[in-house]
């Protein structure tokens, strides 16, 4: 029994002098933090790269259309003329200023009533059905009628997100919770714990990688809502550049734009799995 709780506990929990100071493990948390992000980039944007050149190559060569797929030169050329003009970072920061907004409300939304349903079966059988159903909507038929209700401004844009990113939270919690080992509730009554007690030393440690699993899946849902609710009737954003590129047939800017979504996607993915490796590195799972 002793070993289910161990096994739940992070080995960093436990304070030990001979690490040093706080401040020093802090730095060395952050250092291998950004390590694994680096890293993770890096092995990620190798078969890219040899993309890449050989699209260049072919470019040049006269293998492909400039109207149908411009060149990675002229593309960088593109970003580089919306950079140096600062509406690409005025757009860039709307976009995340949007889809943060909406995974928060979203997913804190999905974590809670995830929470409750996993917590409680009353919760799940007067929750859960409804939630399954909506689930299966696509966001595609769900953006007309949003936008028919809040119309073209900001509260439509969000909704979208929301919608997008509450249920992966919301699955991955609930099962989270459902998964937990019932001797470990055997042994919270045992030892007397409060409701509180038992939620914050137990279930959420024993639930936490269903959890993670499912802010990263909220969030890469998040950035794909985004690009849904800025290619209709946006005025700012990336998705509002890809849409103006579009009607004036500038297709190296519409690349900017795509490439962007899956650079910022990649960048935020890998610090989610960075985070999730320092959070469970007490795991003794299969490593690959």
């Amino acid at each position: 029994m002793s070993n289910s709780l161990e096994a739940i506990v992070p080995p960093q929990a436990v304070p030990e002098a001979s690490h040093g100071t706080g401040s020093a493990r802090r730095k060395r948390q952050l250092s291998r933090l950004a390590g694994t992000v680096l890293k993770d980039i890096a092995i990620g944007a190798a078969i890219p790269a040899v993309l890449l050149i050989l699209w260049q190559i072919a470019a040049s060569a006269g293998y492909i259309s400039p109207m149908f797929m411009p060149s990675p030169g002229s593309i960088l050329h593109a970003f580089w003329v919306l950079a140096t003009s600062e509406n690409l970072l005025h757009h860039l920061l709307v976009s995340m200023g949007r889809a943060g907004l909406g995974f928060l409300i979203g997913g804190a939304a999905g974590l809670l009533i995830g929470l409750l349903t996993g917590l409680f079966l009353k919760a799940q059988y007067l929750f859960d059905p409804s939630i399954q159903v909506l689930r299966l909507v696509p966001h595609l038929a769900i953006a007309p009628l949003i936008i028919l209700w809040f119309g073209f401004g900001e509260t439509s844009k969000i909704a979208i997100i929301i919608t997008g990113s509450f249920f992966p939270l919301y699955i991955n919690t609930f099962l989270g919770i459902r998964n937990v080992d019932n001797k470990l509730f055997e042994v919270s009554r045992i030892l007397g714990f409060s409701p509180l007690r038992r939620l914050t030393r137990l279930i959420l440690p024993a639930s936490l990688p269903d959890i993670l699993i499912g802010v990263r899946i909220s969030l890469a849902v998040s950035w794909i809502g985004l690009v849904v609710a800025e290619l209709i009737g946006s005025r700012s954003g990336i998705g509002f550049l890809i849409n103006e590129a579009k009607q004036n047939s500038e297709t190296s800017v519409i690349f900017v734009g795509i490439i962007i979504f899956a650079v910022i996607g990649k960048l935020i993915d890998s610090l989610m799995k960075g985070l999730e490796q320092r959070w469970l590195s007490w795991r003794d799972s299969y490593k690959g």
